[in-house]
C-alpha cells in the first residue's frame, strides 16, 4: 500500500491499532481510568485524522475502498457518536462490572467495523466490516455478565445476527455469481448492459435486504429490537441505534447508488411497504410501552420507516434529507439513553415511566434535555428533528410521494402523544424535598453538548445543510 492509501484509511488503522494497544494495556494492568482515557484519545486522534486525508476525492483503495467526502464526513459523524458513548460509559460501569476493561477493546474493534462499512465498495470489504461490528456487539450486549437479561439480549442478537448475516452472504453470492464481480459499480455495470435484472439478481437483492433489514431493525426485521434495548447496557443501547444503524444505512445510500436501484420499481415498492409498516408498527407498539428503553426500541423503529421515505425519493434532496435526519437521529438518541444512563444506580437501569415521575423537581437540568431529546424525536420546531422531518418532507413533495407523505403526518401524531406522556411525567408536580444525586461530570458535559447541537441545528442548519450538499455532490 502506498502512503495515501494509508492516510486514506488513518481513521481505521489508528482504531484497530489502538484496540492492539488497549490489549496489550490490559494484559499488564487493568486500570478502568487509564483505558478510559486511551479509548477517548484514540477516537480523538481518528477524529482529527480525517484532515489528513488525500487532497484528490474520491480516492480509490482498489479494489475494496472509497474515501470520498461522502465517507468523511459519515465517519466523522460516527466517530463523534462512539465519543460521547464513551464519555457517557466511565461512571456506568465503573459503578457495575468488576471487569470492565474489555468495554473499551469491543467498542474499539465495533468501531472499526463501522467505519469500514462506509467506505466499502466491495462485497468483500461490506462483510469485514459486518462481521467486525456484529462480533463485537455480541460481547458488548451480554458485557453485564450478572444480570441475566443482558445475557439473554446477547444470546438473541447472537442468533438473529448470525442468521441475517447468512442470508446476506447468500444473497451477495448469486449476485456475483450472475455478474462476475462483487465490485459495487461493476454491479451496476452488469445490470446496465442487460435489459432487465435476471431472476437470479433479484433474489439476491431481496437476501440482501433481509441481512441490511437487521441491522435498521426495520419491520419485518425488527422483533430483536426492543429485547436488545431493554436488555443491554444503556450506553450499549445508545451506540446500536446510533453507530450500528448509521454505518449500515450509509452502506445501503452507496450499495443502492452504485447499482443503479432507483431503476427497478419492484425494489422501490418492497422499500415503500417496509417504511409504512415501519412507521405503523414502531408508533403503534411504542404506544403501548411503559418502559421508556422498550419505547426508545419501537420509537427508532417509526425512525428508520421516515428516513426511507427521504431514500426512496432518490433524487439529491432526497439523499441530502437522509444524512441531515441521521445526524439529528444520532443526536437525540445518545441525548435520550444518555439521560437513562446517568440516572440509573448501581443496582438497576431507570426505565419504567414511573421511574421518570417528577423528574424535573429532582434533576431539572437533566429533565430539560430528555425534554429537548423527546421533543426533537417529535418533530418540535427549534429543534433539529423538526428541520430533520421537513427536510423528508420536502424531498418527498419533489418527488410526488404523497401517500407516503400522508403517512408519516399521520405517524407523527401518534409519535407525539408517547413522547409528551413522557415530558408531562417528568413535570408532574410532587410534593417534599428531593436529595438530588450528583451527576458524573463527563457525562453531563456530552449531554450538555449534544443539547446544545441539537439547538444549534434546529435554528441554524445552513451550515450543516451546506455541507452535506457539497458532500452528495462530490459523492464517488
Amino acid at each position: 500500500m502506498s502512503t495515501q492509501d494509508l492516510l486514506a484509511l488513518l481513521p481505521v488503522l489508528i482504531l484497530a491499532g489502538a484496540s492492539v494497544i488497549a490489549m496489550l494495556l490490559v494484559a499488564i494492568r487493568r486500570n478502568h481510568r487509564l483505558m478510559h482515557a486511551f479509548t477517548v484519545a484514540a477516537f480523538l486522534i481518528a477524529l482529527l485524522s480525517l484532515f489528513r486525508q488525500p487532497v484528490a476525492m474520491p480516492y480509490f483503495v482498489a479494489p475494496l475502498f472509497v474515501v470520498d467526502k461522502f465517507a468523511e464526513f459519515n465517519t466523522g459523524l460516527i466517530l463523534a457518536a462512539g465519543l460521547s458513548v464513551l464519555l457517557l460509559s466511565f461512571n456506568y460501569f465503573e459503578q457495575r462490572e468488576e471487569r470492565k476493561e474489555e468495554y473499551y477493546i469491543l467498542l474499539l474493534l465495533a468501531t472499526v467495523g463501522g467505519i469500514v462499512l462506509l467506505v466499502s465498495r466491495n462485497f468483500v470489504s461490506l462483510f469485514l466490516g459486518l462481521e467486525t461490528m456484529s462480533i463485537s456487539l455480541y460481547g458488548l450486549i451480554a458485557y453485564l455478565r450478572a444480570r441475566e437479561r443482558s445475557d439473554e439480549a446477547g444470546i438473541k442478537y447472537l442468533l438473529l445476527a448470525a442468521l441475517s448475516s447468512a442470508f446476506l452472504l447468500f444473497g451477495m453470492a448469486l449476485v456475483y455469481a450472475e455478474s462476475g464481480t462483487m465490485d459495487f459499480v461493476g454491479i451496476g455495470q452488469y445490470l446496465k448492459s442487460i435489459s432487465s435484472a435476471p431472476v437470479t439478481v433479484v433474489a439476491g437483492f431481496g437476501l440482501m435486504l433481509i441481512g441490511v433489514g437487521f441491522k435498521l431493525g426495520i419491520v419485518p426485521f425488527h422483533m430483536w429490537a426492543p429485547d436488545i434495548y431493554e436488555g443491554a447496557p444503556l450506553p450499549v443501547a445508545a451506540y446500536i441505534a446510533t453507530v450500528s444503524k448509521g454505518s449500515m444505512l450509509v452502506l445501503l445510500m452507496r450499495f443502492y447508488r452504485d447499482v443503479n436501484g432507483y431503476e427497478y420499481t419492484i425494489l422501490w415498492w418492497v422499500l415503500a411497504i417496509i417504511a409504512m409498516a415501519s412507521m405503523f408498527a414502531g408508533n403503534w407498539l411504542a404506544l403501548m410501552q411503559r418502559n421508556v428503553k422498550r419505547l426508545l426500541a419501537y420509537s427508532s423503529i417509526s425512525h428508520m420507516g421516515y428516513i426511507l421515505i427521504a431514500f426512496l425519493a432518490g433524487s439529491e434532496a432526497g439523499q441530502e434529507a437522509v444524512i441531515f435526519y441521521l445526524v439529528a437521529y444520532v443526536i437525540t438518541s445518545i441525548g435520550a439513553f444518555g439521560v437513562l444512563a446517568l440516572l440509573s444506580d448501581e443496582l438497576n437501569d431507570v426505565e419504567m415511566l414511573e421511574d421518570f415521575s417528577g423528574l424535573f423537581w429532582r434533576q431539572p437540568w437533566l429533565a430539560a434535555i430528555f425534554t429537548a431529546m423527546l421533543l426533537s424525536l417529535a418533530g418540535i420546531p427549534l429543534t433539529a428533528g423538526f428541520i430533520g422531518k421537513f427536510y423528508v418532507v420536502a424531498a418527498g413533495v419533489n418527488a410526488g410521494l404523497w401517500l407516503l407523505l400522508a403517512l408519516l403526518v399521520v405517524n407523527s401524531v401518534i409519535g407525539l402523544f408517547y413522547y409528551i406522556r413522557l415530558v408531562a411525567v417528568m413535570f408532574a408536580p410532587q410534593e417534599g424535598t428531593f436529595a438530588r444525586k450528583r451527576l458524573p461530570f463527563f457525562g453531563l458535559f456530552a449531554l450538555s453538548a449534544l443539547m446544545a447541537l441539537l439547538l444549534w441545528l434546529g435554528i441554524y442548519p445552513s451550515v450543516l445543510i451546506a455541507m452535506i450538499r457539497d458532500m452528495i455532490l462530490t459523492m464517488g
